[in-house]
């Protein structure tokens, strides 16, 4: 007589199936960890390192609606002012015209800026001299006006290498603030005081 017996077979084909979905999940998991790895962090707050070696500023009274420009020349001839607004290691920030363009629409607010100031900076060394300038481009009174004229080393650590308040007159009015002499290693080695026109002489005007 034949004993019948009962042969059970286990269906492991769902165990299979939950192993092979947790593995794609692990290997979904570990590429967005390295993708995420590999993302660079952005700059916080939007800052951008801008290296500068000195600053030349001119400012003057705030609301005055009188155009004030400042004029460089490197030791090799070059001069950045309003028309050329870059030259050799030389940038001009910004052409301050008075009150013109003192009031911007930002994202529909109006915004006021007062303040009269333009800015060269220059971005590395080159040894000789620098003369700065300044031109009364526009005058609308007959009174004087006066300038601040700053020149400032800003590394490794701030320092002032010249400050000096000038007076300008009339339109066209031009005059040598300072002039400074560099050594190879960006030292200042003298100022002087001696007048030399840059743009009224060559007849050049906005």
């Amino acid at each position: 007589m034949l004993n019948n017996k009962l042969i059970v077979t286990e269906d492991n084909s769902g165990d299979a199936f939950i192993d092979l979905l947790f593995n794609a999940l692990l290997g979904f998991a570990f590429m967005f960890f390295i993708s995420f790895a590999l993302i660079q962090k952005p700059l916080e707050g939007g800052n951008i390192e801008s290296k500068a070696e000195f600053l030349i500023s001119v400012e003057w009274e705030d609301y005055h609606p009188d155009d004030i420009d400042l004029i460089v020349e490197d030791p090799r001839g070059n001069v950045v002012y309003f028309q050329n607004q870059q030259a050799g290691l030389m940038h001009l920030d910004r052409d301050d015209r008075g009150t013109l363009a003192d009031r911007l629409i930002i994202d529909g607010v109006n915004v006021e800026n007062p303040a009269n100031q333009e800015i060269v900076t220059i971005r590395g060394f080159m040894a000789g001299e620098y003369v700065v300038n300044l031109l009364h481009y526009k005058a609308h009174f007959s009174v004087p006006l006066k300038t601040k004229v700053k020149v400032e080393k800003i590394n490794p650590e701030v320092d002032t290498v010249y400050f000096g308040n000038h007076f300008l007159n009339e339109t066209g009015d031009e005059l040598t603030a300072v002039r400074f002499f560099l050594d190879e290693k960006g030292n200042v080695e003298d100022l002087n005081y001696s007048q030399k026109l840059l743009i009224t002489k060559s007849g050049v005007l906005k």
